[in-house]
């Protein structure tokens, strides 16, 4: 039987004076190699994108991590210099593909920037420069380091007990690489908080009212999914919620 397909919406990047339409490797190896589903890369357009069209021809949605930063008047905010950099693109493919495959019970996990669409999606709001916060760690990627060592296993979250995502990883203090310097401020109504690092900032949300699977995290478990034990886990799971969604519409 052909493996189930999930849509992984692209950045915009430009190499060489050319505009590309991107996804970085470690989602797509993590999908196929632990969650066992293939991938189609969604173009990003601030227009012209049909996401009925799109969400027809998968049965999951993978919502990644990225250098660039959701524009804050997508949440009633003034944009300032240091907010960026942005890709509005990529804010005018994602924030209705999230809306609508809730709508449609398809399931979604949402990674790093993953995470704030989907709060915003949702409306809620974000925060910039959070380390600069009374109280709030640094959680930015280390400077002059390589990516294994920027990405190392390294802070505690703290899982709620009887939360979605505690069904896959344990309750508790959990290790993982959350690496940003934005995170959610305001939690989107239909969000509920899942895990949050010591210092408050909120590392894991699901949908309240979803109709399957429907997670964000604020870390990056496709970097380590092969070999990290709650990494795989998340993308198993995220695996198996794709497949039954296929099976059922089959």
């Amino acid at each position: 039987m052909p493996k189930p397909i999930i849509a992984i919406p692209a950045d915009i990047r430009e190499f060489d004076g050319t505009i590309w339409h991107a996804a970085q490797n470690q989602y797509v190896r993590a999908a196929l190699n632990v969650a066992d589903v293939m991938s189609f890369i969604i173009p990003a357009f601030e227009a012209g994108n049909d996401t009925d069209a799109i969400l027809d021809r998968v049965d999951g949605l993978l919502v990644s991590g990225s250098a660039t930063n959701v524009h804050p008047s997508l949440y009633g905010q003034q944009a300032r210099d240091s907010d960026g950099p942005f890709d509005p693109a990529r804010d005018a493919t994602t924030l209705p593909l999230i809306r609508r495959a809730l709508e449609r019970g398809i399931p979604l996990l949402a990674i790093c920037r993953g995470i704030q669409e989907l709060n915003v999606a949702l409306g809620g709001t974000l925060a910039s420069e959070i380390q600069e916060q009374p109280g709030v760690w640094d959680h930015r990627k280390p400077a002059d380091v390589d990516r294994d060592t920027a990405f190392a296993v390294r802070q505690n979250v703290i899982v709620a007990k009887g939360s979605c995502i505690a069904r896959y990883i344990g309750t508790g203090e959990v290790m993982v690489n959350s690496l940003h310097r934005q995170a959610i401020s305001k939690t989107a109504p239909r969000l509920q908080v899942e895990a949050v690092a010591e210092d408050g900032t909120i590392e894991a949300v699901s949908v309240i009212d979803a109709k399957g699977f429907a997670i964000g995290v604020q870390w990056h478990p496709e970097y380590w999914a092969e070999t990290d034990a709650p990494s795989r886990a998340l993308f198993e799971a995220f695996g198996d919620a794709v497949r039954a969604y296929a099976g059922d519409r089959a």
